[in-house]
Formats: C-alpha cells, sequence, structure tokens
C-alpha cells in the first residue's frame, strides 16, 4: 500500500497549533459528525474542533490528495502550473499536498466558507517553506458560486462535495470546471454513497467538455455491478497526539479515498491502459488480478511459468496503473 507522510514543515505547525490537551472528546465529536455527513461550518466551530482536525483529519485528507494528485500528474505530459485553487480548502491541506509535488507553483488560492478553518489555513502556511502556499491569498465564499475572478491552471477539490447535496455537488463541480484552465482533481471519501456521486459528477464534466486523465481507463459509464464502488486506499503514519485522540494503537491509518481527475483538451494526457481496482491476490502459482480496462472489467492470472511478468505483477498494487 502507498505510504504518505505529511512534510516536517507541517508537522511541525499542527505540533505548534495543538498544544499538549486532550483531544480524545473533540476527536471523537468530529467523528461522528462526519459520519453523519454534517458539514465542516457545523462540525469545526471552535478551538478545539479545530485543534481535532488538525491532528485526525489533516494527515488522512493530505495523504488522499498526494496519491490521487500523483497518479494525475504522471498521466499528463508537461503539465507544470503555476497557478492553483484549492476549493473547499479548510486548513490549506491539498495546496501543501501540491505545493510539496509541483515546484513551479506561483500564485495558490485558498477557498473556503468556514472562517476558523481558512484562519488556521493562514497560520500553518506562515511556516511553510514554498512561497506561493506562505502568500496565498484566502478567499471565504461558497463552492457554488466561486468568485468570478479566480481562475487556476490546478483546481482540487478534496473532501468538500462531501459535504453538498447531490443536486448541489454537480452545480459546485461545474462551477469550479468553468474556473479551471487546466487539470481538476476531486477526492471524496471512498464509500459507496460517495462514489456514486463522483460518478454523476463525472458524467455532468464529461457533457461539458472534460477529458478523463485518472483513474478510469475510458470515458465510458462506470461498469461496476450496482452495489459495488470504485475506491483506493493509502497508509499514513500516527503521530503520538493522532493515536491517543483515536485511542488507537496502531501506527498507522489506512485512508480510503475515491477520486477523479479530468482535463480541458489543451492538457495533453495519457489515460491507462488498465488500473488495479481490488487489492492483488497472491498466490503460489499465480497472482490475481482484478482489473478496469479499455474494454470494461477484467479478471487476469499471471502464472509464475512467465516468470518476468509474474515478478512485476507480484509489486502490483491496489490502484496502480497498468500502460
Amino acid at each position: 500500500m502507498v505510504d504518505v507522510r505529511l512534510p516536517d514543515a507541517l508537522s511541525l505547525a499542527i505540533a505548534a497549533e495543538i498544544g499538549a490537551g486532550s483531544l480524545t472528546a473533540r476527536a471523537g465529536a468530529l467523528s461522528d459528525a462526519y459520519r453523519a455527513r454534517r458539514p465542516s461550518s457545523s462540525a469545526v466551530t471552535e478551538t478545539g474542533d479545530v485543534a481535532a482536525y488538525l491532528t485526525t483529519r489533516l494527515p488522512a485528507t493530505y495523504a488522499a490528495v498526494t496519491r490521487a494528485l500523483d497518479e494525475a500528474i504522471s498521466r499528463t505530459e508537461d503539465f507544470a502550473p503555476r497557478s492553483l485553487l484549492d476549493a473547499g480548502a479548510g486548513p490549506g491541506t491539498a495546496s501543501w499536498a501540491a505545493a510539496q509535488r509541483l515546484a513551479e507553483l506561483e500564485r495558490i488560492t485558498l477557498l473556503d466558507h468556514n472562517r476558523a478553518l481558512l484562519d488556521m489555513a493562514g497560520r500553518l502556511a506562515a511556516g511553510s517553506p514554498f512561497p506561493a502556499l506562505a502568500g496565498a491569498r484566502r478567499v471565504s465564499g461558497s463552492l457554488s458560486a466561486p468568485p468570478a475572478d479566480i481562475r487556476a491552471e490546478l483546481v482540487i477539490c478534496a473532501y468538500a462535495l462531501t459535504e453538498l447535496a447531490d443536486g448541489a455537488a454537480i452545480a459546485a463541480a461545474l462551477a469550479l470546471w468553468e474556473q479551471c484552465d487546466g487539470l481538476f482533481v476531486i477526492v471524496e471519501p471512498g464509500r459507496p454513497r460517495d462514489y456514486e456521486r463522483l460518478m454523476a459528477v463525472r458524467a455532468a464534466l464529461f457533457e461539458a467538455g472534460a477529458r478523463i486523465v485518472a483513474p478510469c481507463p475510458h470515458e465510458q459509464p462506470c461498469p461496476l455491478p450496482p452495489g459495488d464502488w470504485c475506491h483506493f486506499a493509502v497508509r499514513l503514519p500516527r503521530s503520538r497526539a493522532h493515536r491517543q485522540a483515536k485511542a488507537g494503537t496502531l501506527g498507522y491509518e489506512d485512508e480510503k479515498l475515491s477520486y477523479l481527475a479530468v482535463a480541458r483538451p489543451g492538457v495533453s494526457a495519457r489515460p491507462v491502459a488498465a488500473r488495479v481496482i481490488r487489492p492483488p491476490s497472491v498466490k503460489k502459482f499465480e497472482v490475481a488480478l482484478a482489473l478496469c480496462t479499455e474494454e470494461g472489467l477484467e479478471g487476469r492470472a499471471v502464472p509464475r511459468r512467465e516468470p518476468a511478468a509474474f515478478k512485476a505483477a507480484k509489486k502490483l498494487e491496489w490502484g496502480d496503473p497498468l500502460g
């Protein structure tokens, strides 16, 4: 499984913000709020809520965005965005992931309706080694009606559409697409409900002229049967504060995500020929792969009697591309 660690500068900034108090009760309340799909505007309102978010949710969101952004950028050719719109930015998590990955960024805009999280974004960004992030513009506003003067070559919307009603999610995605001059990356929780909505957003974006970049190998309707959903996972280390807040014993956490990356026709992209959509099953005499391909779903067995292919298949992980 892909491992993602927070950059040291962000870890230090978070540690300075959360202090030494216990976050267990706040973290539990925050988890309950997100499971109930309450928006961040009501779930994160006080200093303790923000500290719990930084400790438990920010690392998972950072890891998920990093995984999705890496997959998207790897499928583009010579895409070097200088501007980023972080839509539903919260404390600026996606902006940190993008700044870490894209050294050419010169201008970052953080858009969110939650003033407490936007203020925190400013404090965290102040300690960033990335000039674009340290000088990021913070804008209080709605995803469904972003200010018209905000345009960016890269738009990221992470764990934000999930807070909106079904119709509003599609409208917000289309509004953000209008602000996008290049690549649009959406990251959502890896749950059936969010994946179904993401597929509706995907169809609307294709209708608006978007072209697939990742993770899909095609632009046809998703071939998975009803009740199934396409999602992936990323592993992140838990800090001591993270373990204490969640009353956990494991030194890591696995975050499930669904994502979609689409681009304007002017962005040169190479969609994959196939993608591994389940954890590979490594057996004594074969590796069994569940794939989504250009032609649809495929189960593929790679036998040991084909040594090179077998060795390569053993290295594949859930979510990896083929071709």
